[in-house]
């Protein structure tokens, strides 16, 4: 006799007795699913074509639904918007497009009434060209205080015309900048890792600690439950600003240490941030965006009175391998266990190219990747590449779409992108805004849904019958996938926080681990594989056929079991 088994059609609503357990959940961060919003892309409020906090309030019901506990917010600070609101302006206030600050307190109240905590974006390492202390600097030319608050530099050679040093920005070029000093005359050079438009900080100056925890301050007060740091690992450049001596430096991230980047220093900053933090009721947390050229080195950034999770960038950048991802799976639980802290697992965000479609193209092509692949391949492998994450012990991210199996934009005009990175030719590809482009809510419309005056982005005309509206209710869909596989995790003792699993026999291109009552099975390979039934089959992401006790799973495929009645 044969049994075929997929995804729950109709997820389980949450209480509003259920909601409350979950706010009052203590160290919830350990086992945390936490969803990603990229607000200019996720719903617009006012029907401008341009995502807005209006617009993410009237949809948070959406996502208590989906059942993820946190949502992070990508930054919606005043901002000229030259790296999609990562130049910041003021970090006390709202950017007009997404709002004003009556409109964050109100998505924040809305959010933490439905059980839902947010955690906002904060930019420590660069501010915008247009922030007051950086204009100040210019206007007020060589020898200003303000000056020394970024890293302006005299120029190499006979008159100055040469960078500093041989930096290149992650953007592309140098990443050294020369002023027009007030007086007309070429002046000192500045340093920006990103963008000319932003700025890097000079965080050996007393200011700017002092006036990041007062920007922390402001926006716990505003009751915010965390913040997510972005470059966490550049705060602190090494002393002097030494010369690296080679190029394609980007090349190099990740692999080494950079004098740039990953310096040790920026743990003293990270320790201050916690006291202030620890001043605060409720659980608060800080997550770190920390490109390290080890797992071993990024838990460093979550000893015990440092920050509480910090993203796993080694697993996002594995292929779809059995023995990679075992590796990396295994390096990551032994590194996060002596300090304490959780694990995170994620597979997309705003900056690399979304899942579904890496894993539609051959392996050893990175993150950023301009090819549509087989799009069948990739969301089946993407439908059991999050089966899988969800099963592992600790935290787990969620980015906007990836619900929806949505895949990358890849053909997008070029005269509609807008990531920095494209305009400057030595550096990154420059085509992340195929992971940005809106999502779609309904079948019909302007935007599919987003909101009632277009999309800032063209929306692909596949977009209609991956929205929410035709998803719900589909029995094998993958936002009904996402939306059983999240109620499992809450009902099941054995998944979620944890720092070990037990690995099983299994064939080659086989990932199997026992976690208590619960075994997680996944078929990396291209052929189906015949494993034992261990148990009743709580979800799968594709069909499986079980017979004789023992369970044929396909080809790219996770199966969940448990052993509980």
């Amino acid at each position: 006799m044969s049994q075929q088994h997929s995804a729950d059609p109709a997820p389980t609503p949450f209480s509003e007795a259920a909601v409350a357990t979950v706010a009052q959940r203590r160290d919830w961060w350990r086992d945390a699913v936490i969803y990603q919003v990229y607000p200019r892309s996720f719903a617009d409020g006012d029907g401008d074509g341009m995502g807005d906090l209006e617009g993410i309030r009237t949809r948070l019901p959406y996502l208590r639904d989906l059942g993820v506990d946190a949502v992070w917010l990508s930054p919606f600070y005043a901002s000229p918007q030259a790296d999609a609101g990562y130049d910041v302006a003021d970090y006390r206030a709202v950017d007009p497009m997404f709002g004003n600050l009556l409109d964050a307190d109100a998505l924040i109240r809305d959010a933490h009434r439905l059980g839902l905590r947010i955690i906002v974006d904060l930019v420590p390492n660069h501010s915008s060209d247009q922030h007051e202390w950086f204009k100040r600097a210019l206007a007020e030319g060589p020898g200003s205080p303000l000056r020394e608050r970024y890293h302006f530099r005299p120029g190499k050679g006979a008159g100055g015309e040469l960078p500093p040093n041989d930096w290149e920005s992650i953007f592309g070029g140098p990443a050294w900048t020369r002023v027009t000093e007030p007086d007309g005359t070429p002046g000192e050079w500045y340093l920006h890792l990103f963008a000319p438009e932003q700025p890097d900080f000079n965080w050996d100056h007393p200011a700017v600690g002092d006036e990041f925890r007062s920007i922390l301050r402001f926006w716990l007060d505003m009751g915010v439950d965390g913040f997510r740091i972005d470059v966490a690992h550049g705060l602190v450049k090494a002393e002097g600003l030494p010369d690296l001596g080679t190029h394609d430096q980007v090349t190099l991230l990740g692999n080494d240490v950079m004098p740039f980047f990953d310096q040790d220093g920026v743990h003293a900053i990270y320790r201050q941030w916690r006291r202030v933090l620890d001043e605060y009721a409720g659980e608060r947390i800080f997550v770190a965006e920390a490109w390290t050229p080890t797992v071993e080195r990024t838990a460093h950034y979550v000893r015990p009175d440092e920050l509480h999770q910090a993203f796993n960038f080694q697993y996002l950048s594995t292929d779809w391998d059995a023995d990679g991802l075992r590796a990396v799976i295994d390096r990551t639980l032994e590194a996060m266990r002596p300090v304490g802290a959780p694990a995170t697992w994620v597979l997309s965000n705003h900056d690399v190219t979304r899942h579904a479609t890496r894993f539609a193209n051959p392996p050893g092509l990175g993150t950023q990747i301009r090819l549509a692949g087989d799009r069948e391949l990739g969301l089946r492998r993407a439908r059991a590449a999050t089966l899988l994450m969800l099963a592992l012990p600790g935290s787990a991210y969620v980015y906007q779409g990836e619900e929806l199996g949505l895949p990358d934009v890849v053909d997008l005009p070029d005269e509609v992108r807008q990531d920095p990175a494209y305009f400057r030719g030595a550096g990154q590809d420059g085509f992340r805004d195929g992971c940005r482009v809106p999502i779609p809510w309904t079948r019909t419309g302007p935007s599919y849904g987003f909101g009632g005056g277009g999309s800032w982005l063209p929306q692909p005309e596949c977009w209609g019958e991956l929205s929410v509206e035709a998803q719900t209710g589909v029995p094998g869909s993958t936002l009904e996938l996402y939306r059983a596989a999240l109620v499992a995790r809450r009902e099941q003792p054995d998944l979620g926080a944890g720092d070990c699993v037990e690995w099983l026999r299994a064939p080659e291109s086989v990932l199997a681990f026992r976690r208590g009552e619960f075994v997680c099975v996944t078929n990396t390979g291209g052929e189906s594989v015949t494993t034992p039934a261990y148990g009743r089959v709580l979800l799968a992401s594709r069909e499986v056929t079980e017979a004789d006790g023992e369970t044929k799973v396909p080809a790219d495929t996770t199966v969940w079991f448990t052993t509980r009645l």
